[in-house]
């Protein structure tokens, strides 16, 4: 239970959203279970023979089994399934002579998810035709049955229509972020591209021009051509310096955006989160540092824990995250991704600690020059 609860709770929010449609469209799918109670009503009055009544039962759940595969295959985009519609059909042929209403609906809105609209739609009115002049020739005109076997079919075959509908305007929802991602991120690199470019274009024109005008001087004047080739090499040290400089801006990452978005992640994940953060004496190095500590902490927190709630603080340099979803040994909690974010802290003169506290907590402790 807890395993499929975590399971839950790591699902992105497409998949959320992919089992809500199959969910609530199989419960729909279950109006079939009404005919267990006519076929028990139809034996106890003697109308229908035990025989054919264990039989009729029968051909029901394996209706019932089967009407749960054909929606789910069409939301992950399988081909479809002929064979369970063939069964499926034959079956509805079978129990209509009792008859059994109930049935006929679920079928059509299996056929809704893989064929035309109109084909549906005719399918519905000559079954809903059909079905009435045969009970109206056996029992005489119904007609609370007429019009209960047409709301049944309007709401399971619009039902798989509106899943559908809704699973199809999520995935386009989801991939138009993914797609806003990559751009953003081509973007950035055609930012940086272009940077470079800029910067290394003209250091490059200078260094190649000086470099020819000292081979051209190196026979007639050496001193002079040694003199240009030292300017030379000054250059090119002053290029790499700028290089340098403008990497380490294109790496840098804001803090301040990095709490708002892990907050807001741990909170779609049903993790409550807090954060009081104090980070405008921190260096632009320390606020890269600690703003990469977040961003695994919380991946931690979703991926090795239950937490339910997390606590960030940021006070003079010095970074504390909780959470309190230890379970087990600390072996099973305690990442591995943070052992070369220690290696990176300790290097920036910092220190980096990861363990369990008190009263079933963990702490992740960071603390980098201020």
């Amino acid at each position: 239970m807890r395993g499929m609860v975590a399971k839950v709770r790591r699902a992105s929010k497409l998949d959320k959203v992919r089992w809500l449609c199959i969910g609530s469209t199989n419960v729909i799918l279950l109006l079939p279970l009404f005919g267990y109670a006519e076929l028990f009503i139809r034996w106890q009055a003697g109308i229908l023979p035990w025989p054919l009544g264990v039989g009729a039962v029968l051909l029901l759940l394996v209706f019932n089994v089967l009407s749960t595969r054909p929606f789910t295959i069409a939301v992950r985009g399988g081909k479809r399934p002929t064979a369970i519609l063939a069964v499926t059909g034959a079956i509805v042929v079978l129990l209509s002579v009792f008859p059994l209403i109930w049935i006929i609906p679920a079928w059509l809105a299996l056929m809704a998810a893989f064929v035309r609209k109109r084909t549906v739609i005719a399918l519905s009115v000559a079954s809903i035709v059909v079905i009435n002049v045969y009970i109206a020739l056996v029992e005489g005109p119904v007609l609370p049955l007429l019009l209960m076997q047409t709301v049944f079919t309007v709401i399971c075959v619009g039902a798989v229509w509106a899943n559908l509908r809704l699973w199809q305007l999520a995935k386009e929802a989801h991939e138009g972020q993914e797609a806003l991602s990559r751009l953003a991120v081509s973007e950035e690199r055609l930012r940086f591209a272009r940077d470079l470019n800029d910067l290394l274009g003209q250091s490059l024109t200078d260094v190649a021009a000086r470099a020819a005008h000292a081979e051209q001087t190196l026979r007639s004047d050496p001193g002079a051509a040694a003199a240009e080739m030292f300017e030379v090499r000054d250059l090119a040290r002053q290029s790499l310096r700028e290089v340098r400089t403008v990497v380490q801006n294109y790496r840098a990452v804001d803090l301040d955006e990095v709490l708002a978005s892990v907050r807001a992640v741990l909170e779609a994940a049903d993790v409550r989160c807090t954060v009081r953060a104090e980070t405008d004496s921190l260096t632009p190095e320390a606020r890269t540092l600690l703003a990469t500590v977040v961003r695994e902490g919380a991946t931690n927190v979703l991926k090795h824990s239950r937490a339910e709630r997390c606590t960030i603080t940021i006070e003079d340099g010095v970074l504390e995250m909780t959470n309190d979803g230890v379970n087990g040994p600390v072996g099973e909690h305690a990442p591995n991704g943070l052992a070369g974010l220690a290696d990176r802290v300790r290097a920036a003169g910092g220190t980096l600690k990861a363990e369990p506290a008190p009263e079933g907590r963990y702490l992740l402790r960071a603390g980098v020059p201020a």
